[in-house]
């Protein structure tokens, strides 16, 4: 590692940090966004002060993180990405906060490994806000009730929501509607902003922003055998 590369992410944190909280008074929590990104890079990024980390992948996040968590206990990893049932067990015993938490199944998992374990992660309820067929999360009209449901019968520990905004469309709107969403509802804390868009968000009331390529640069994905 270059002492230029530990400085662009220093830098780069500085960056985003003034600009989600000009005047330093309440910003949001900025959770670092690590798929695909090495070990490496996460210490560079606890070098300059960052201590929330999210991953997309169960799996990833168990290999990436357990020396870097020794060496660092305050660290604080997020799952930001799709949960499946048959991960629950080790999502709850390797991660602090879950950001995904979008079907009857999975609020039925989260809530029997919490009472077999005692570990209760505080719980973000995903809310498809552009209904888009093809992404996780409930549809706006029916998130009233899933949180009620995950609240009151299976007593989750529900903190807040989150979004993922049509890639094609604006943004604001669906910050919007999120947090209209959470107001209703009593709930407080809002996942939502990403690289492009974090500071819009932010304007609309965002309490965690979830930026991986502004801190870390641009991902390079393998390639698909053809």
């Amino acid at each position: 590692m270059t002492d230029t590369h530990q400085k662009s992410i220093a830098d780069a944190l500085a960056e985003i940090r003034k600009k989600i909280s000009p005047t330093g008074k309440n910003p949001a929590n900025l959770i670092a966004v690590a798929k695909t990104f090495s070990a490496e890079a996460v210490a560079e990024a606890i070098a300059a002060g960052q201590r929330h980390f999210g991953e997309n992948r169960v799996q990833e996040g168990m290999a990436k993180y357990p020396a870097l968590r020794a060496a660092h206990p305050d660290l604080v990893l997020h799952l930001i990405g799709p949960l499946q049932t048959n991960k629950v067990r080790q999502a709850v015993a390797h991660f602090d906060v879950i950001h995904t938490l979008d079907r009857a199944s999975l609020a039925e998992e989260l809530a029997k490994e919490f009472a077999k374990t005692g570990r209760r992660l505080p719980c973000y309820i995903q809310v498809n806000t552009g209904e888009e067929p093809q992404k996780a999360g409930c549809a706006p009209q029916e998130a009233d009730g899933f949180i009620a449901e995950c609240r009151n019968r299976l007593g989750l520990p529900v903190v807040g929501l989150m979004c993922i905004p049509p890639a094609d469309e604006e943004p604001a709107p669906h910050f919007a509607l999120l947090a209209k969403i959470a107001r209703r509802n009593g709930l407080e804390r809002l996942s939502m902003g990403m690289s492009g868009d974090y500071e819009t968000a932010v304007e609309f009331g965002a309490t965690d922003i979830r930026v991986g390529s502004a801190i870390f640069g641009g991902r390079s994905y393998p390639a698909i055998p053809g």
